[in-house]
C-alpha cells in the first residue's frame, strides 16, 4: 500500500482573523526522564503559558499538563507531586520502570485527559511559543500540526547532516516521514483515538502519525539550547530510534538485499568464466592467494550484512508475536 500522502501548508502570515469557537481543553504532555535540574523552570513556563493562552480564550479553563515519569532514578517524580500539590492543573503519570521515550510518550497521549493534546520535551528546546500557531491552525480544520524546526543552530554539525541524511533515506525507502520534525505535535481527540489502534510494540511515531490520514499542517519554529541537565538520547538511543524508523516502516532494504545478491552472482559467475579462460588460452594463470582470499572475505561480509538486515527484522516480529504490554503505570495523580 503506498504510504499516505500529507497535506502539509505553512499558514500564510496574511490569513483573516479567526472566529474564535468555544475554547477547548488543552493537555501539554511531556514525557521526563531524570530531568530534576529542567523540571522546575519546566513547570513555571507551562503554567504561565497556560494562563496566557486562557486570556486569550485560546483554551478553556480546565487545560492543564501532564508529566509522565518514564523510570527516573532521581527526584524527578517528587518534583511533580509536588507541583502538583500546589497546582491542580498539573498531573502526573509514573511508569513502573524505564520504557523509553516513545512509549513514555504514548502513555501520557492515550492516558492524559483533554480535548486536544500537545505532546513536547521537558527540556525547553521546543518552542512554547508556537503553540498557540499551533491551537489557531487546529482552529482552521487541523487534526494534526507538526512542529518543524526551522533552523538547528544549536546541534553539532554531526548531528544535524546524520538527521538530514536520515530523513533522506527513509523517504528514499518509502517512508511519510515530515523532515526535521521530532515529537512536538498537536493531536486532536479524534487523532489520538485512532493513534490507539496502532498496537506495535517497535514504536516510531513519527512514522505512525502520518499513517492516520487526518488534515494536518505544519508550525516551523527554531529550537532552543537545553535549559539544562543532559541530553537522553544519546548516540546510541538515536540509532536505534532510526533503526525501528526503517524496519518498522519499509522493506526495500529486503529487496536491496536480493538485488544485491543477484547482481554479486552474476559477477562470480563472470568472474568464472574469466578464470576458466586464462586457464585454458594463456600461460598466465598462476595459483595466487589474493583470488582466494579476496572473494571469500568479500562474499562472506555480504552474507553477514545480509543476516544481519534480516535479523533487524526477525528481532522486531518476535517482539511484537508475544504482545508484551508497551508500558506499565505505577502511579497516577
Amino acid at each position: 500500500m503506498a504510504p499516505a500522502r500529507l497535506n502539509l501548508v505553512e499558514p500564510r502570515p496574511s490569513a483573516p482573523p479567526l472566529r474564535r469557537a468555544k475554547p477547548k481543553r488543552l493537555t501539554l504532555v511531556v514525557p521526563c526522564f531524570n530531568e530534576e535540574a529542567v523540571l522546575p523552570e519546566t513547570i513555571a513556563r507551562l503554567i504561565a503559558l497556560l494562563d496566557e493562552l486562557t486570556a486569550r480564550r485560546l483554551v478553556s479553563a480546565d487545560s492543564g499538563v501532564t508529566f509522565v515519569d518514564d523510570g527516573s532514578r532521581d527526584a524527578t517524580w517528587d518534583i511533580i507531586e509536588t507541583a502538583q500539590a500546589d497546582e491542580p492543573r498539573i498531573g502526573g503519570i509514573r511508569l513502573s520502570g524505564n520504557r523509553g521515550h516513545q512509549h513514555a510518550l504514548l502513555a501520557g497521549l492515550l492516558n492524559a485527559p483533554g480535548e486536544v493534546l500537545i505532546s513536547l520535551d521537558a527540556d525547553l528546546q521546543d518552542d512554547l511559543g508556537a503553540i498557540p500557531r499551533m491551537l489557531e491552525a487546529h482552529a482552521r480544520g487541523a487534526a494534526i500540526v507538526y512542529g518543524v524546526r526551522s533552523r538547528r543552530r544549536h546541534d553539532t554539525v554531526f548531528k544535524r547532516q546524520t538527521a538530514r541524511a536520515y530523513y533522506w533515506l527513509l523517504r528514499r525507502l518509502g517512508v511519510d516521514v515530515v523532515a526535521d520534525h521530532a515529537d512536538f505535535r498537536l493531536m486532536s481527540r479524534q487523532a489520538v483515538d485512532a493513534l490507539s489502534g496502532f498496537t506495535e510494540v517497535n514504536l516510531f511515531l513519527r512514522g505512525i502519525v502520518p499513517l492516520l490520514g487526518f488534515p494536518s499542517e505544519i508550525v516551523t519554529y527554531e529550537r532552543n539550547a537545553r535549559f539544562a541537565g543532559e541530553t537522553k538520547y544519546p548516540l546510541s538511543k538515536m540509532i536505534a530510534l532510526a533503526a525501528n524508523g526503517v524496519f518498522s516502516f519499509s522493506t526495500v532494504p529486503l529487496q536491496w538485499i536480493t538485488i544485491f545478491g543477484f547482481v554479486v552472482a552474476l559477477g562470480s559467475v563472470g568472474a568464472g568464466f574469466w578464470a576458466l579462460g586464462v586457464r585454458l588460452f594463456t600461460a598466465r594463470a598462476l595459483p595466487g592467494w589474493a583470488s582466494t582470499v579476496i572473494p571469500m572475505y568479500f562474499l562472506g561480509s555480504v552474507q553477514l550484512l545480509a543476516i544481519g538486515i534480516i535479523g533487524g527484522y526477525v528481532s522486531r516480529i518476535y517482539a511484537e508475536t508475544k504482545r508484551r504490554p508497551r508500558f506499565i503505570i505505577e502511579k497516577s495523580i
